[in-house]
């Protein structure tokens, strides 16, 4: 059992005491005010666009990366970054299109920008996909993944541990946006010093027990991490010479099983960008940090937490790789080779006192999402269901109460569902869990988005068909594709390997899923596009783009071109 020490205990209640007492400082400030529903779910425009930024990046970086991604580095490499390096450039473009269009139509929530610009069927099918996506999902696997690195690190039992961290969540989130913004800025610092003094550990040890050096040197482990797994720092990965593989041949089996979660080249031209843009762009969650904000404010956080995003692979897949390394060579004690341990299995060999930082670090990272995505659902649900369909005349302070009890519920339902691991996260791996279970609706909703900011024309029938579209027909390439039109078309690839699994070797068939993300996009998009061609040449409902609405200051442009200029240079080093 890994123990914290004294110190360790003392460093992070340092960290939760200096947390909520921040918390509970901005939550009776605004509290002498009286508190309205703009306020409590969007902060009233009070937030500084240094808070958005780093709301942004707390609420995003979570076990899903700092546990899933460290995973994924261990198990892949360096090729895992280009969820976060891409999602720089989606965040530009977020910023210089798509938050002028919500903010100039005073959008609070995502489905209230629908029934603007559809209708509210279209607004109440995606509230409640959304709903579903954000408790069943998201929750459930920042809970889960949360709960098993920090009882692997402390030794704690894990259901313990899933409770104190739905309270710390609940005690930010009751306060609101606002709050929950100002505190972000809290854990984004200490998740940023957490994960770098992890990573600076980490390849220490590397040097250390590798390399046998008696001062140990961060400079030395990495170029040892370069030397000994040269693999790993491949951004574009080789497409496998066959799409079948067995047990025999372990090296083109393990090829084919990182090929299928990082299809090459092949996801910048499909799912990838999906991906990120939907999560980003079209998603309350994240949205609604810059929704009440001023355009000037809002692109510049989030073009500030862009800038941020460079440097996350950093903080949560160096570790990864540094687990790959020490297990290869034998030096990783108490690790059992499944991937969502590898970041947890590096930090049970931090000294004293970093440990307790490293706690504090994934800690705030977990309650950071848990606060922002339990806020996110009580905002959906209070707004877009509660008032429209229960309670046209609620006053601000029912949809308040409303509004916490909506939090309360939601985050009941995900420790039920994840106490004993009932949706299998651990199984699937917590990175790959998100993306492909998020995967099955972003097709749909990006499409109805797009083609809703920048096309008068698209139609409320046509949305209403791209969302259920989107998701059958990625339902369709995930579980049946294969087995109608075989394992090689000319729409896709399905490999085919072997796992051992409770003794039992078991074949899998799989096309990779950012090509199905991919696919169902386009043909989602295409039939979108031929039903409001079918229909009435001008759309009421069409929304007026001005030109001046996209126009980028020089500050802002600066800001654009360093991220761009530091992108080029990382996959020129790694291609």
């Amino acid at each position: 059992m890994n123990k914290l020490s004294t110190s360790d205990i003392v460093v992070f209640l340092t960290y939760f005491i200096f947390v909520a007492g921040y918390g509970y400082w901005i939550y009776t400030r605004k509290k002498k005010a009286s508190m309205g529903t703009k306020d409590f779910f969007l902060a009233e425009g009070s937030l500084t666009w240094w808070a958005i930024g780093a709301s942004l990046i707390a609420s995003n970086i979570s076990a899903e990366q700092f546990i899933g991604m460290s995973g994924e580095g261990f198990f892949v490499g360096v090729a895992v970054a280009a969820y976060e390096w891409i999602a720089a450039i989606a965040l530009i473009i977020i910023a210089i299109w798509f938050i002028p269009i919500y903010l100039k139509n005073k959008i609070f929530t995502m489905p209230q920008f629908l029934t603007q610009r559809y209708n509210s069927t279209v607004a109440l099918v995606m509230a409640i996909f959304w709903l579903f996506l954000y408790v069943f999902v998201n929750l459930t696997s920042i809970l889960y993944l949360g709960a098993v690195a920090i009882s692997g690190l402390t030794g704690f039992n894990i259901q313990a541990i899933m409770v104190i961290l739905l309270l710390m969540a609940l005690l930010i989130t009751l306060g609101g946006m606002k709050v929950i913004g100002f505190t972000d800025v809290i854990q984004v610092a200490v998740l940023i010093l957490g994960g770098c003094a992890t990573v600076y550990m980490a390849l220490q040890m590397v040097d250390t027990r590798v390399n046998g050096a008696e001062s140990a040197s961060a400079i030395a482990g990495f170029k040892t991490l370069m030397s000994e797994a040269p693999e790993h720092f491949k951004m574009i990965l080789d497409k496998p010479e066959s799409n079948t593989v067995t047990l025999a041949d372990p090296v083109a089996n393990l090829n084919v099983q990182k090929y299928v979660v990082l299809p090459g080249i092949a996801m910048y031209f499909a799912g990838q960008w999906i991906v990120n843009l939907n999560y980003w762009g079209c998603n309350q969650y994240i949205t609604q940090r810059a929704l009440g904000a001023d355009l000037k404010t809002a692109r510049t956080g989030i073009l500030f937490a862009g800038f941020l995003k460079l440097f996350m692979p950093v903080i949560v897949m160096l570790p990864g790789i540094a687990a790959y390394v020490l297990h290869k060579n034998g030096m990783l004690e108490n690790f059992n080779g499944v991937k969502d341990n590898a970041y947890s299995a590096i930090l049970t060999f931090l000294p004293t006192g970093f440990k307790g930082l490293a706690v504090a670090a994934l800690t705030a990272a977990i309650v950071a999402s848990l606060a922002g995505k339990a806020n996110s659902i009580s905002t959906i649900f209070t707004l877009d269901v509660y008032k429209k369909y229960f309670d046209k005349e609620a006053s601000d302070k029912k949809l308040v109460t409303t509004g916490r009890w909506a939090i309360i519920v939601s985050l009941l339902i995900a420790l039920f569902f994840t106490l004993n691991d009932t949706l299998g996260i651990g199984g699937e791996g917590g990175f790959t869990f998100i993306q492909k279970y998020t995967g099955f609706i972003s097709p749909g909703v990006f499409a109805m988005f797009i083609l809703g900011f920048f096309w008068k024309r698209t139609t409320a029938t046509a949305a209403l068909v791209g969302i259920i579209l989107g998701f059958v027909l990625s339902l369709f390439f995930n579980n049946w594709a294969v087995d109608i039109f075989g394992k090689e078309t000319w729409l896709y690839t399905a490999y085919e390997y072997q796992v051992m699994k409770d003794n039992v070797v078991q074949n899998v068939v799989e096309i990779p899923f950012l090509i199905n993300m991919g696919w169902s996009f386009f043909i989602t998009l295409a039939t979108m596009i031929a039903i409001s061609l079918a229909g009435p040449k001008v759309n009421p409902k069409g929304l007026e783009i001005d030109s001046a609405m996209f126009k980028v200051s020089p500050k802002h442009v600066v800001m654009i071109v360093a991220t761009l200029m530091i992108l080029i240079a990382l996959y020129a080093k790694f291609w």
